[in-house]
């Protein structure tokens, strides 16, 4: 039986059993995205307050009826903003359809054809956030130092890229994340670049203390049986993780020991 005990998982105070983060977007109705999070584990889920109903258009299939608050933590992010002024605007509106919920993702992008962070507008949007006592979780590019000065700034979680968001490319990027992750004084979560339970496994035996995806699973043939294959990948990496991983050796070393060898 291992003697190793893994820390908790914990954000704004609250500790977490599944490392996994999931989105509702880009399902084909409100019933997958129900089935598929729940195969998922999953019990952080976030929502794009610009694109998906919480209450804001009354009359509407609101998301809320089926992932509801009382079994999951919303995560409302402000994707679709390309200014700070405008994603802290989202952020006040999801904090009044929420009852004064303070949790958010931080997302200000550059342009529509990358969807790359505009770090510049990012940095302004968390400082007024954090300093209006939201619990901000940001998504960032990889580079060490804004992951830094995001976390020094006080931001909860810092969330580096690991490829474009929705291009399923895997972890593009794994030596950035690891001075990220080396440095790191808040969780570090792989945000955007995940394709398949490999990629969410790499994330995890990097360290990084959990990762948030949408397109991997919902654009997956069976979005349903995907979000339980990302449920035990997380499991995985999170073991080999803690487990530490062989070191990779150039040549070849037998399994067997050649001591006391019959000659």
């Amino acid at each position: 039986m291992s003697t190793i005990t893994d820390k908790p998982f914990t954000l704004a105070g609250r500790t977490y059993e599944s490392r996994l983060l999931v989105g509702t977007g880009k399902y084909k109705d409100l019933e997958e995205t129900r089935l598929a999070i729940e195969a998922s584990g999953a019990e952080i889920v976030t929502v794009a307050v610009r694109r998906t109903n919480i209450g804001q258009n009354p009359g509407e299939p609101n998301l809320l009826d089926v992932i509801s608050p009382d079994k999951y933590t919303i995560l409302p992010n402000t994707a679709g903003c390309y200014d700070a002024a405008e994603a802290v605007r989202t952020c006040r509106l999801a904090r009044e359809l929420l009852d004064g919920h303070k949790l958010v993702k931080l997302e200000v992008l550059a342009d529509q054809k990358t969807l790359f962070p505009n770090v510049i507008e990012t940095l302004k949007a968390a400082e007024v956030l954090v300093k209006e006592g939201f619990d901000v979780m940001v998504y960032t590019s990889d580079d060490p130092i804004i992951a830094r000065q995001l976390a020094e700034m006080g931001c909860i979680a810092v969330m580096p890229l690991a490829g474009l968001i929705g291009t399923g490319l895997g972890i593009c990027n794994p030596y950035n994340l690891r001075i990220i992750l080396e440095e790191a004084t808040v969780p570090v979560l792989v945000d955007a670049g995940v394709g398949t339970a490999s990629d969410a496994t790499i994330a995890m035996e990097l360290g990084c203390e959990a990762v948030l995806m949408n397109s991997a699973i919902a654009h997956a043939q069976d979005p349903i049986l995907m979000g339980a294959a990302m449920k035990h990948a997380i499991i995985a990496g999170r073991m080999a993780y803690l487990a530490g991983r062989m070191p990779k050796k150039l040549y070849a070393s037998a399994s067997s020991p050649l001591d006391g060898l019959i000659k």
